[in-house]
């Protein structure tokens, strides 16, 4: 069994950790997938102003590419606490840490972002802490887990709160 636990800096999002920890830490053929999505990206990474030379077009894809690399690898340093320390709650818990995975993503749509990690990694269930929600919100199904719950399709959905 596959699990991916979508991990943000909320204490939801430890007690995310800290249930699949309990509920799942003795159990051997279980791996966990710890993933974030990162702040969107700026969007001056997002396109380069384009040139007519294609020699100078090429320049200016190489380098932007590496610009994106280089902002990911920043901000991938930054978060990295909130993976480390939901590895350090389910190894607590019994978890083998050769079972448990670190993943980022990087995209506005979190929700599919998520979901794209979960279809990619070929997991069975998204783990989500439930945050709380305005009432406009609640009336217009905004929110991630909303969103999930809306659009996971195929997958099992555990929302912790």
């Amino acid at each position: 069994m596959r699990i991916l636990l979508a991990l943000d800096e909320s204490e939801n999002s430890h007690r995310v950790a800290q249930y699949v920890g309990s509920l799942l830490g003795q159990t051997p053929d279980v791996g966990v997938t710890l993933f974030h999505v990162l702040k969107p990206m700026p969007r001056e990474l997002l396109e380069h102003g384009g040139s007519e030379d294609p020699a100078a077009e090429a320049q200016l894809s190489v380098q932007l590419h590496d610009e994106q690399e280089a902002w990911i690898r920043k901000e991938r340093e930054s978060e990295c606490h909130v993976l480390r320390k939901a590895c350090e709650t389910l190894t607590q818990a019994g978890f083998d840490r050769s079972r448990v995975a670190l993943r980022y993503g990087h995209e506005d749509d979190i929700a599919r972002n998520i979901l794209e990690e979960a279809r990619s990694g070929h997991h069975d269930t998204i783990v989500v802490g439930r945050h709380g929600t305005s009432r406009i919100k609640r009336i217009f199904g905004g929110g991630v887990t909303e969103q999930l719950l809306r659009d996971a399709k195929g997958f099992a959905i555990w929302v912790v709160e």
